[in-house]
Formats: structure tokens, sequence, C-alpha cells
């Protein structure tokens, strides 16, 4: 099976919550989601939705730029939103405990690039770039061939 490299466009804040929810139907304990892109892109607001797609009552979803970790009862399996933009050293990661969530929790993110070694190699990467259209987003998605299923996945 083919590694997975793809790129769409997402039309809306609708588009990206869809996106969101129907990749997160489809996550398991020791799936790990790479959220990349500039300020702005729209990585907190795909967490954001994936997130509360999978709680069984909504509830509030705050960025975790500051705290760098949020954890949230999915049910079965425990959902980490972690944002690594104020990480320093990646010795900091073994404090949070994000290496063990890796194995037992779905993980999503934000700046991935702070994780350098630890970076794990079965991890989908999700890209977002803003296009010059109001909304709108690209979305360039990458990652070994357990991540293919989203070559076919319907979310429009």
């Amino acid at each position: 099976m083919a590694q997975l490299d793809k790129t769409i466009t997402l039309g809306s804040a609708s588009a990206t919550t869809r996106f969101a929810e129907a990749l997160g139907a489809e996550l398991a304990a020791g799936d790990i989601i790479l959220l990349e892109g500039g300020i702005g892109a729209g990585k907190t607001h795909l967490a954001r939705a994936l997130i509360l797609s999978r709680l069984p009552l909504p509830e509030d979803v705050p960025s975790p730029t500051f705290t760098l970790v949020q954890t949230y009862d999915a049910g079965a399996v425990e959902l980490w939103h972690a944002d690594l933009y104020r990480l320093t050293d990646t010795s900091e990661l073994e404090e949070l405990g994000l290496t063990d969530a890796f194995e037992e929790a779905i993980c999503l993110i934000e700046w991935p690039d702070r994780l350098g070694s630890l970076r794990p190699a079965s991890a989908l990467t999700l890209r977002l770039d803003l296009t010059p259209e109001e909304g709108e987003r690209t979305l360039h998605m990458t990652g070994p061939a357990r991540w293919s299923f989203l070559n076919e996945l319907a979310f429009a």
C-alpha cells in the first residue's frame, strides 16, 4: 500500500470542520496527528472540531497555547491536544507525558517541528496553508501507508 501524499482545498471553516469530524471518526488509541502551518492557518480550529466530534457531551475546548497540553476523556480513549509553540527543549516532552500518550491516546500536536528526533514516524501530518480566498485553505496530508484511507474519505 502506498504512502499518503494528497492535497485538497477546504473552501470554508465549515469544510475544515467536516474534514476534522470525518477524520476523528476513524481515529483510535495510538494515532498521532501532527498539525503544521503558520499562525492563523486553522490548526486549532481543526483540532477543536475533531475533539468536539469525539466527546460524548459538548464542552469548552480551549487552545493549549499556554497550558501546552489539554486532555479529554473521549469514552474508550483519551484525547491529547498539545501546542508545542512555547516549548524550548525536547526534554520538556517527557515532563508533559506526551511520549507515553503517543502509545495510549489519540494525540493532536500543533507545532510538531518542536518534537525534533521524537517525531513519530507513524504520524499523519496535516499542513494547513491559507489561500488568497477568504476562509479558504489548502490541506496537504502526508503519512505512512496506514493513513492511505484518507484518499477515499468523504467529508465534503
